[in-house]
C-alpha cells in the first residue's frame, strides 16, 4: 500500500520499455496535482530517454484511475471564470503531453478507468485492457464537462454523443473494445504480460520510423482540427462550470461537508430517482 512517504509515480526500466505505475492506491489513482506532474515529468523524461523506445502507464492497486481528485478539486473552493479556464486547460496539456510524447505509450488498465482517468487512457497511443476494466464518464450527473474532449476522436462523434449525453461510467471492457476504445482485452491475470510483450514487440522495430510514424498519425487529426477542437472545449467547459447549476453545487458542498464518499452517494441516489 502506497503512504505519504511513497512517491505518486513509480518508474522502472524493462529493457527499453519504461514502465510508470501511478501508486495512489487508496484514493484509486485519482489524478491530483503532486501526480499528474509527476506524469508530466516522467513523460518528458522517457521522451528524451534514447534508452527508453516505449512508455507504458498503468495503475497499482484496486484500478487504473478513477478520474480527477474531487477531494482536492472541493479543497479549492469556488473559482471565477478566469481560474476555471487555467485549471482546464492546464489538465488538457497534461494529456497532450502524452500524446505528443515521441515515444508509444501504452495505457495497461485494469478495473476502473473513469471519467479523467478515461481521459488518461485515451491520450496513450494504445490501450491494453484487463477484462474487468471499466470505462466511462459520470461527469454530466454532477453537473460538470469533460476536461479533454478525446473522445469523439477515438469513438467517433455519434458514440461519444451517448456515452457522454448519459453520464454511463460501466462500460464493460469488451464493450470499449467493439466501439474502438480500446485495442485488445485479456485476462487480468495476464495483463502484466500481455502488455510488456506489446512493448517489447513495437521496441524490437527502428525507434527513428516508429517515432516519425506517430507524428504523421497525430498529424492526421491536427489537420483535422484536433487542437481547435481541444481548445474550443476548454472554453465551453468553463462556461458549465462557472453557471449556476444547482446540481453541482449540492454536490459540492456535500463533499466540502461530508466527504466525496456521501456526495457520490447522494449524486446516485438522485440519478435513481431516490433523492
Amino acid at each position: 500500500m502506497s503512504d505519504a512517504t511513497e512517491p505518486v509515480l513509480l518508474v522502472e526500466d524493462i529493457g527499453p520499455v519504461r514502465r510508470l505505475t501511478m501508486n495512489r492506491p487508496q484514493a484509486l489513482n485519482a489524478l491530483n496535482h503532486d501526480l499528474t506532474e509527476a506524469i508530466s515529468a516522467a513523460i518528458e523524461a522517457a521522451g528524451a530517454d534514447d534508452g527508453v523506445s516505449v512508455v507504458i502507464l498503468r495503475g497499482a492497486g484496486r484500478a487504473f484511475c478513477s478520474g480527477y481528485d474531487l477531494a482536492e478539486d472541493a479543497d479549492e473552493g469556488e473559482l471565477d471564470a478566469r481560474q476555471w479556464h487555467a485549471s482546464l486547460a492546464g489538465g488538457t496539456a497534461r494529456m497532450l503531453e502524452i500524446l505528443d510524447c515521441p515515444k508509444p505509450v501504452i495505457a495497461s488498465v485494469h478495473s476502473y478507468c473513469l471519467a479523467g482517468g478515461t481521459d488518461l487512457m485515451l491520450a496513450c497511443d494504445i490501450a491494453v485492457v484487463a477484462d474487468d476494466a471499466k470505462f466511462g464518464y459520470v461527469d454530466i450527473r454532477f453537473g460538470s464537462g469533460v476536461v479533454s474532449m478525446l473522445l469523439p476522436w477515438v469513438v467517433g462523434v455519434r458514440t461519444a454523443k451517448e456515452l457522454l449525453f448519459t453520464g454511463e461510467d460501466r462500460i464493460s471492457a469488451e464493450e470499449a473494445l467493439r466501439i474502438g476504445m480500446v485495442n485488445r482485452v485479456v485476462p487480468a491475470a495476464e495483463l502484466d504480460d500481455a502488455t510488456l510483450a506489446l512493448a517489447q514487440e513495437i521496441a524490437k522495430n527502428e525507434p527513428f520510423v516508429v517515432q516519425t510514424t506517430k507524428r504523421a498519425l497525430n498529424r492526421a487529426w491536427d489537420v483535422a482540427g484536433f487542437r481547435a477542437a481541444m481548445a474550443a472545449n476548454t472554453e465551453l467547459d468553463v462556461m458549465i462550470e462557472t453557471a449556476n447549476l444547482p446540481a453541482r453545487d449540492e454536490f459540492r458542498r456535500i463533499t466540502a461537508a461530508d466527504g466525496l464518499k456521501a456526495a457520490i452517494a447522494w449524486r446516485d441516489a438522485k440519478f435513481r430517482g431516490e433523492g
